[in-house]
């Protein structure tokens, strides 16, 4: 018997999913006070982020609360959306989620530096290499798709070994971009946790109370 058939299940989920279109119905009807757009608020706020989360992690349930909304079922994927709402009474992960949207430029560009790179070594291997291995007799390399799933896989240094280069060209790419994925990998890494050490201690600063229990 799946978990969806038991009794408590359906109970929890009706209880959650009450407790979350309530929430929603009041953040709506609050809009006014946090978005200081007057009685537009009430027109933008269903378009927010925020509000298309919590009305997608709503959808799934209403199959459960109406067996008229059968139809729904094909949401429930939908149901992990509902984790996602947790980020929202986590003071941490908004942190960190501050500090991305202010280093979105650094990310970006080296965003675009590592697909620039992927589609570069992709065309290189996909040219330099034979599709079929003069060794094992295997196909390799047989579309460009290929060239990218292996630069893509080599660049994160992940590299699965089922595409493998035997070609010298091909292996002197494949060393040059192991090695200029971990620069890729360790740069918004350092970037990120520099930037977010220092929003933690500006927070502290800013709130000092917060370090000392006697107050």
């Amino acid at each position: 018997m799946f978990v969806e058939d038991t009794q408590a299940f359906r109970v929890i989920e009706q209880i959650t999913v009450t407790i979350f279109i309530l929430d929603y119905l009041l953040r709506w009807m609050t809009a006014d006070y946090r978005m200081g757009k007057k009685a537009w608020s009430f027109v933008f706020y269903p378009f927010t982020g925020w509000a298309i989360v919590d009305l997608l992690s709503i959808l799934p349930g209403l199959s459960v609360l109406s067996r008229g909304f059968k139809i729904l079922r094909v949401t429930r994927l939908l149901r992990i959306l509902r984790l996602v709402k947790f980020i929202r009474y986590t003071e941490k992960i908004q942190v960190l989620g501050k500090v991305i949207r202010k280093e979105k430029g650094v990310l970006l560009t080296v965003l675009g530096i590592a697909v620039f790179y992927v589609f570069l070594t992709a065309l290189i291997m996909f040219n330099a290499e034979p599709h079929v291995n003069p060794v094992t007799g295997a196909t390799v390399f047989e579309d460009f798709f290929d060239a990218l799933y292996w630069a893509t896989v080599t660049l994160t240094t992940v590299g699965y070994g089922d595409l493998t280069p035997v070609t010298d060209i091909g292996r002197l790419v494949s060393m040059l971009s192991s090695l200029f994925g971990v620069a890729i990998i360790a740069l918004p890494s350092g970037v990120i946790t520099a930037r977010y050490l220092e929003e933690l201690r500006s927070q502290r600063n800013r709130n000092p109370k917060d370090d000392n229990p006697a107050h």
